[in-house]
């Protein structure tokens, strides 16, 4: 995030108050990659007040952990977070839901940011213990909000779950935008669009996603999903970092850096929603494990020849990569740990 950002948004207020302003979005060229990324998780990551489905489906939700009990009430568009030691009862407006589906709210009291103590979980329909949180114990009402997030913390939460949320090097409401929009990828977009208004002769052009190694790619996404490096680095184990993909495909045996076809987007269309149909990864699959790849060479000399599967050809990634729960056992994630999986055997970091 850079002053040009600040440019860009005065330059784009001045065009669109003359009549018959040119294109001033990324939809007004690039409408059906526009149109899919508005309906995906990623641009909803982070949702405010009133914009919130999430909540609106479900205006009472209710939980009870030790002495104290919660609520997370929504009305007319907004929503409020409460705990109450049956006693005296604290009460807090929800700012910021982090999450599409399952969701944590960042709150505020008395400039200080907490991240809840309760989330919302699809898979049960309800609240339960925020994923990471669930040793605190608390011993006062003060603690049962939810756990402090430092300045950085949210910063780096921010800066995933939105677009232009950090202006030299601070988080700023001001600027920012709820979810992740397409100038959050594409870094140079900015620039390409004050090119286009100011009738440039020479107009940059963003470099698309898929154009780096895939060694880059995990990286990129990575700053959000956690590299590899990240992941080993923080002595991350057990079956909470199936959370973060990066980290778990280059565990896989066949990852290679080099080889596009196990790079995230040869799988995932970052403009879109998530695929949940696990036989549509079939071709990507066998793009690698099939006899017709097997006749061709790979790109690398010290990645082994990827061998066909012997038992099928179709749903592989319901056995080589299992959905695996979260410690909690709220949510099931995809394991991108690519593996034959036997049973009874210990979850591979």
């Amino acid at each position: 995030m850079t002053a040009a950002w600040m440019l860009l948004a005065s330059v784009l207020a001045s065009a669109q108050s003359k009549p018959n302003p040119k294109p001033v979005t990324c939809a007004s060229c690039h409408q059906a990659e526009a149109f899919a990324q508005s309906t995906s998780q990623m641009a909803h990551a982070l949702q405010l007040p009133g914009s919130n489905q999430v909540l609106a489906a479900h205006p009472k939700l209710t939980y009870r952990k030790g002495a104290y009990s919660y609520s997370v009430e929504t009305h007319n568009g907004k929503s409020v977070y409460s705990v109450t030691d049956g006693t005296q009862t604290i009460t807090l407006p929800i700012g910021w839901a982090m999450g599409a589906q399952a969701q944590t709210w960042v709150l505020e009291r008395n400039g200080q940011m907490y991240e809840s103590l309760v989330s919302f979980y699809p898979l049960i329909n309800g609240l339960g213990i925020t994923t990471g949180d669930e040793s605190l114990s608390p011993k006062t009402l003060d603690e049962a909000v939810g756990r402090p997030v430092s300045k950085e913390e949210a910063k780096t939460c921010f800066n995933c779950h939105a677009t232009h949320a950090v202006f030299d090097h601070n988080l700023d409401f001001a600027t920012m935008k709820a979810g992740v929009t397409c100038e959050r990828c594409h870094t140079d977009a900015d620039a390409h669009l004050m090119a286009i208004l100011a009738d440039a002769k020479t107009i940059p052009t963003p470099a698309k996603i898929g154009q780096p190694s895939t060694e880059d790619m995990s990286n990129f996404c990575g700053q959000c999903h956690r590299t590899w490096e990240t992941a080993v680095r923080s002595h991350w184990r057990g079956e909470a970092d199936v959370r973060f993909q990066p980290y778990r495909l280059a565990n896989s045996r066949c990852y290679n850096g080099d080889d596009a076809r196990i790079s995230c987007v040869a799988c995932h269309d970052p403009h879109g929603k998530i695929v949940r149909d696990t036989a549509s990864y079939d071709t990507k699959c066998l793009a690698c494990h099939s006899s017709a790849a097997l006749a061709v060479a790979t790109t690398s000399a010290t990645t082994p020849h990827p061998k066909a599967c012997p038992v099928a050809k179709s749903n592989c990634a319901s056995c080589h990569m299992p959905k695996v729960a979260l410690p909690n056992g709220l949510m099931k994630l995809t394991d991108h740990q690519i593996r034959v999986v036997r049973p009874n055997e210990p979850y591979p970091n």
